[in-house]
């Protein structure tokens, strides 16, 4: 319980972001024998990353549907010249 409160307290004062998720990592150094605690990311932090990953996998998706449709432009084209060619 005072782990607890502790922890509340903590959370309550110096982590802000963490308020609505109540997440906060706890750190044992080993050779200092230091508890830290480490606030946790924010929930906007995380959803302006999730936009941006989004956002990067739309264009990378455009670009290689514009790359594959140039290709079988290409050819296409190619083929028509062909059969003229030979048809000549």
């Amino acid at each position: 319980m005072v782990l607890f409160q502790e922890r509340n307290t903590l959370l309550q004062k110096s982590w802000a972001p963490c308020a609505r998720t109540g997440f906060i990592e706890k750190i044992n150094c080993a050779k200092s024998n230091k508890v830290e605690y480490k606030s946790c990311r924010s929930s906007q932090m995380d959803e302006r990353l999730f936009w941006r990953f989004e956002g990067i996998m739309m264009c990378l998706t455009v670009v290689l549907v514009v790359i594959a449709r140039q290709r079988t432009l290409d050819h296409l084209a190619s083929e028509m010249v062909r059969r003229q060619i030979l048809s000549i």
